[in-house]
């Protein structure tokens, strides 16, 4: 428990999981099998999940899924159950597909990992600080170590119709500040990871959501994971449910957001389901399709900077080694949705959720730390 309190204490300090923390606690490392840690799973979330509320998940062991469900309403305004096939905003987990997308460009010899941005997109030297002794590299960018602050200060910039994304970009450097030099710390920035996705584009010369979906969703047969969600499986996606002060909840912003989210799309554009996150964990982990070296695959698992004592940041990903099992991890939230991705370096179990709303029980960010430590010590 001390681990999972440790780690979550990291991402609250990081603003990158902004939700009131649980101090519940599971039962999950006192059984003795698979089956049962499973059994704990879905009466956790049957005693927990909120009236009206929907979340979904699955269990990847080695190249499968082994368990994967759904839970609850999708939609309150056309009373939908959720299932297996309802789509989810996945928020912050689509900056590791940007970062895989960079190792795609790397093995094509289209980049560099420590190539300066400004050579594909020359607008970077318009950030506030930018100098000829601050230039600011892929690696630096895809490691949040390129110093940059965490969001613009254009006011609109998360605001606008996807298709103006590019645009919105552009905008926003200008008002976007170096808050220390580029390599020094880890600090996180949504920002960074826009620039980054518009570099790689501008590099391939290809529109960053053809590469995400020829080079990643097609190859991987993400068949349900989108940028914009297609008419025929708008009935599909949950309606998102944003907690407001008050016990009040705001179900107009998820929606409205729903057509465009401003410069966030490389960082957190991406509608997905469980079932179709676990097809990339299993290419993330070196199953077919082998898209991605099993050199670089460990680059984006490894260590690149530290945060804290036991905890760091590869490419892409948040690393856990507080104790075993090492966690690799990266979990999203937007306005009515939350989602989670981890999996253990040391097994081969890796665990999927997704929500429709933005706070409460169960914690999908304690619960997969507890899962994967409980299954950790199981002996098959």
């Amino acid at each position: 428990m001390f681990k999972i309190l440790r780690t979550k204490l990291i991402y609250l300090i990081l603003s990158v999981f902004f939700l009131g923390c649980s101090s519940s606690h599971h039962d999950f490392e006192e059984k003795n099998s698979e089956k049962e840690i499973i059994q704990e799973l879905e009466k956790v979330i049957s005693e927990n999940l909120p009236k009206d509320r929907s979340i979904s998940g699955a269990i990847v062991k080695k190249d499968k899924v082994i368990w994967s469900k759904a839970y609850g309403v999708s939609d309150l305004s056309t009373h939908s159950m959720s299932d297996t096939a309802t789509i989810y905003r996945i928020g912050s987990i689509s900056k590791p597909f940007t970062a895989f997308l960079m190792m795609l460009l790397i093995q094509d010899s289209i980049i560099h990992l420590n190539d300066p941005v400004e050579l594909y997109l020359p607008e970077i030297k318009k950030l506030k600080g930018y100098s000829g002794a601050t230039k600011i590299t892929f690696q630096q960018l895809a490691t949040h170590t390129a110093g940059l602050m965490r969001e613009p200060e254009l006011a609109d910039a998360a605001s606008g119709s996807i298709d103006n994304w590019e645009s919105k970009i552009l905008q926003a450097i200008p008002t976007t500040s170096l808050e220390s030099s580029p390599g020094e710390k880890f600090s996180y920035s949504n920002i960074g990871y826009g620039i980054l996705g518009l570099a790689l584009s501008k590099a391939a010369k290809k529109p960053f959501i053809e590469l995400i979906q020829k080079r990643i969703f097609e190859p991987m047969h993400m068949n349900s994971s989108y940028f914009i969600v297609p008419k025929e499986r708008k009935s599909d996606l949950s309606a998102g449910m944003q907690a407001l002060s008050g016990g009040e909840t705001d179900t107009k912003t998820p929606l409205l957001e729903h057509a465009g989210r401003g410069y966030k799309v490389p960082n957190g554009g991406i509608y997905s389901t469980p079932n179709d996150l676990a097809k990339f964990m299993r290419c993330i982990r070196g199953a077919s399709p082998n898209l991605v070296t099993s050199k670089n695959l460990a680059l984006m698992q490894n260590k690149m900077i530290g945060i804290g004592e036991q905890n760091s940041y590869g490419v892409g990903f948040f690393i856990n080694q507080v104790e075993e099992p090492t966690i690799v991890n990266h979990g999203g939230a937007v306005a009515g949705y939350t989602a989670n991705f981890a999996f253990a370096k040391e097994n081969n179990y890796g665990i999927i959720f997704m929500r429709n709303y933005s706070e409460g029980e169960p914690d999908i960010y304690e619960l997969p730390f507890e899962l994967l430590t409980a299954l950790n010590k199981i002996k098959e």
